[in-house]
């Protein structure tokens, strides 16, 4: 008895520091962030210390405000715009590369060149590509006829939303692939070999073998896309810094312009907190799924 007491001790010793860890540098932030967004701390009563205590008024003052409707349908169009397009064209480089054939492996690493770039370096390959004047995909499309004359990709709404999708589906495309690649090289080949022999063509083998035996990397994918999209900062920041007009702002952009530029500093805690929450909500839904397949 005492030696497994003793035992569990020093389990408990081992995860202290990860434990302290995680509370100083996020459980305290956190509750900090939500504290401030229920007060009306903004540069004039930072600086006075006036500030006080006016509950839910700053999510109130947010979900009113049409500036944050665009921006929260924003994350919306990007998100689900990205799930698709990155989704459906990483599980065809899957399915392509799950075959074996010559150079299957060197093609499929340069693929992931893409994913391993920082996404600042991403954005900023992004901003010179659609740039109106020298960027290679208006140079291309010249030289194709499909355009007259260059066109303004991020100084228009529904271009530079475009532009944006665009850049951050090259990231998640190689990361789509990736784990999808790895939940396919783990079907067994005597079940497709057992299929053929039963008369099932590549269409039933696909629809009734593949698709259910890679269902958890398929959910697995969908759900870390869109955490990992949801709460996109960076690419929107340095390649259209969230302009025109708000047309490519989402909440991590928002938050960031409310807090540091226009000084609403409650705001600013609040538009983060409801993006916590999205992103909380989904987590607990992807755990449950998980839970149940395993049970």
């Amino acid at each position: 008895m005492k030696n497994s007491t003793k035992r569990k001790l020093e389990g408990y010793m081992f995860i202290l520091p990860a434990f302290i860890y995680i509370l100083v540098i996020l459980g305290y932030p956190l509750i900090y962030n939500i504290v401030l967004s229920l007060r009306n701390v903004n540069v004039k009563t930072f600086a006075s210390g006036a500030d006080v205590f006016v509950g839910l008024e700053n999510f109130k003052t947010l979900f009113s405000d049409p500036t944050f409707q665009k921006v929260f349908k924003n994350t919306l169009v990007f998100t689900f715009g990205c799930l698709f397009f990155q989704f459906t064209i990483g599980f065809i480089f899957a399915l392509f590369f799950s075959q074996k054939f010559t150079l299957a492996g060197p093609i499929r690493g340069l693929v992931l060149v893409a994913y391993m770039m920082p996404m600042s370096v991403t954005a900023l390959l992004g901003k010179n590509m659609f740039d109106v004047s020298s960027g290679v995909i208006n140079d291309l499309l010249m030289k194709m006829h499909l355009i007259q004359q260059p066109v303004e990709w991020l100084l228009k709404g529904n271009t530079a939303m475009g532009a944006v999708i665009f850049m951050n589906c090259w990231v998640g495309i190689p990361f789509n692939m990736l784990l999808l690649t790895s939940g396919l090289t783990g079907i067994s080949t005597d079940i497709y070999e057992s299929a053929e022999v039963d008369g099932a063509n590549k269409w039933e083998k696909f629809l009734y073998i593949t698709l259910p035996l890679v269902k958890p990397a398929i959910v697995a994918v969908l759900m870390l896309g869109f955490i990992y999209t949801f709460k996109a900062f960076d690419l929107q920041f340095v390649m259209t810094n969230g302009g025109p007009l708000n047309s490519t702002d989402v909440l991590g952009t928002y938050a960031y312009q409310l807090s540091f530029k226009q000084y609403e500093f409650s705001k600013g805690s609040a538009a983060a907190i409801i993006l916590f929450c999205c992103l909380f909500v989904v987590g607990l839904f992807y755990l449950r799924m998980i839970a149940k397949e395993d049970d």
